[in-house]
């Protein structure tokens, strides 16, 4: 029997194996929190609240012990605001945190300019009060943006306060 073809065949209930591994319920939930490091917390929840319309849900503190202790910090005391985007059992934590400190990486112009998390994207029910309060807190759009991109929907980008893009989607009205 040809070799290649052996560690194809033995290779494939490894690789159906591994995404089978996903499907079979290790997550007790399907949502993701995201923890964000911004450099000046009140202007981020103002862009986050106000802007964006996320609630505040709650607050936490890891002290300097527990921030060394779970490898989070190196004894580094911090608070975290968790916001979230909606009200049920699987809405989206936003979780913000600050250091007090500026970003060290370069601010972004576009997505291919930095590695790591770039962008998140809100799907609304209509643009219309997401482009009023862009306006009124005079944070730009992006690109040509909006822009149609199939159906009623139209692609609007923006970035928040520490330069990470958000994208919302969704019809004009």
């Amino acid at each position: 029997m040809n070799y290649r073809i052996l560690l194809v065949l033995l290779g494939l209930p490894l690789f159906f194996g591994s995404r089978a591994l996903a499907q079979t319920g290790e997550f007790s939930s399907d949502t993701i929190s995201v923890g964000v490091v911004v450099s000046d917390l009140d202007r981020s929840l103002r862009f986050y609240t106000n802007v964006l319309g996320m609630k505040k849900a709650s607050a936490f503190t890891v002290d300097a012990a527990g921030g060394k202790r779970t490898g989070l910090t190196d004894g580094v005391p911090v608070t975290i605001t968790v916001l979230r985007l909606g009200e049920g059992k699987t809405a989206t934590d936003w979780k913000l945190m600050s250091f007090g400190k500026p970003a060290t990486h370069p601010a972004q112009k576009h997505i291919q300019d930095d590695t790591g998390m770039q962008y998140i994207t809100l799907n609304v029910r209509s643009l219309k009060p997401f482009l009023q309060r862009l306006k009124e807190n005079n944070i730009p759009l992006l690109g040509e943006t909006p822009i149609p991109i199939g159906g009623d929907n139209h692609f609007v980008l923006v970035q928040d306060p520490d330069g990470i893009f958000v994208e919302l989607i969704g019809p004009l009205e």
